[in-house]
């Protein structure tokens, strides 16, 4: 069993690139996570985790993180990707993440929508929302992503 995660940081970026995988791959350096491995979980934010505004992480560390992302080659598409955790206190907490064609204030809905659903179905309600977004607008090929990193 790995150590649970004491911290936890919400990143978000987007950025453009001549394939879809130099997209993601720039996105990922504009949130600041770029130098890391990403270990992808599912949603679930550790009892106590510190919310933390900046990642302190060596380069190449397995970072286990919950994240949206979106991709598009459409010229002129609007993408977005938004992370969100709701808390509750003395308790876990719930990550939702997305990445759709729509705009950040569509992708910010659908994260508080979500949470609260998915707390609702624990019997639970946040007693805090945190949500972090970005959009863009596809010019080649872009990339929109989102994401909780979980960290110690």
């Amino acid at each position: 069993m790995l150590p649970t995660p004491r911290k936890f940081t919400l990143v978000a970026g987007s950025a453009e690139g001549d394939t879809t995988l130099t997209a993601f791959d720039k996105a990922l350096l504009a949130a600041g996570i770029g130098n890391l491995n990403l270990l992808r979980v599912s949603s679930i934010l550790p009892p106590g985790a510190e919310y933390m505004d900046a990642l302190d992480i060596p380069p190449g560390s397995l970072t286990p993180t919950a994240y949206g992302s979106v991709a598009s080659d459409v010229p002129g598409e609007r993408i977005a990707a938004a992370i969100g955790v709701g808390i509750v206190s003395g308790s876990f907490g719930v990550i939702m993440e997305f990445g759709g064609k729509c705009s950040r204030e569509e992708a910010e809905r659908m994260i508080e929508k979500m949470i609260h659903e998915a707390l609702a179905v624990r019997n639970a309600v946040p007693d805090k929302v945190l949500i972090k977004s970005t959009e863009h607008v596809v010019q080649k090929i872009g990339c929109a992503f989102a994401g909780a990193a979980l960290w110690y």
